[in-house]
């Protein structure tokens, strides 16, 4: 899993090489940011996304144009990012965020085959809204051709994470100024109905996943 492209630089303590830790932010963050070069400009678009075991599926339009060429080969990075909380030090240039991303390196290729195309698309549904599949009318023929799914293997992934509090110089820490974390989460609200029918379940207990317990302070 780690490489030379996936070993973290720019504060190599805070790097994470453990598939658990990887799978993890992968399973709770809702968008990715796709990072791929095409005739010689530098792209990175925004999709949602789902992990399957080793898989992940990236999904989009036929319509879009970096699916129309990333299904052809071009290779790409994707990253996957989770906003812990706001880091105020005494310092401002010590001021700092905690935060628990994923990078996964690859060769995207295109799903055509139409089992594992209905997988993939099961597999973001309940990324996103667990017990929604069965729930709601499967898509119909129309509908699999006017969706482009990717997918890309986790061979070369790795994760960075920044957690605790303000790491103020010594010469600081007796400065008159409050020094902490405002923690951040990401959390529903009460779910508005379209329609008279019971809310059901996954609607009304909606939460993604608690942070990892592994993930220790940086």
């Amino acid at each position: 899993m780690q490489t030379a492209r996936t070993t973290v630089k720019r504060h190599p303590e805070r790097g994470v090489y453990d598939r658990a830790t990887v799978d993890a932010i992968l399973d709770e963050a809702l968008i990715c940011h796709i990072g791929f070069v095409y005739e010689g400009q530098p792209y990175v678009i925004p999709t949602i996304y789902a992990r399957d075991g080793e898989t992940l599926y990236l999904h989009g339009s036929p319509g879009s144009r970096m699916l129309r060429n990333l299904k052809h080969g071009i290779d790409i990075c994707v990253t996957a990012t989770l906003l812990d909380g706001l880091v105020l030090a005494r310092s401002v240039y010590h001021h700092s965020m905690n935060y628990r991303s994923a990078i996964v390196l690859g060769r995207a290729r295109e799903v055509t085959d139409r089992a594992e195309k209905l997988h993939a698309m099961r597999s973001v549904v309940e990324h996103v809204v667990r017990g929604r599949w069965d729930d709601a009318r499967q898509p119909s023929q129309g509908e699999l051709d006017g969706t482009t799914i990717l997918t890309v293997g986790l061979d070369e992934a790795s994760a960075k994470v920044r957690s605790g509090g303000p790491k103020d110089d010594a010469r600081d820490l007796d400065l008159d100024v409050w020094a902490g974390v405002i923690p951040l989460s990401l959390g529903p609200h009460a779910p508005v109905a379209d329609n008279d029918l019971p809310v059901p379940a996954y609607a009304e207990q909606y939460a993604r996943t608690p942070r990892s317990a592994t993930l220790q302070d940086e």
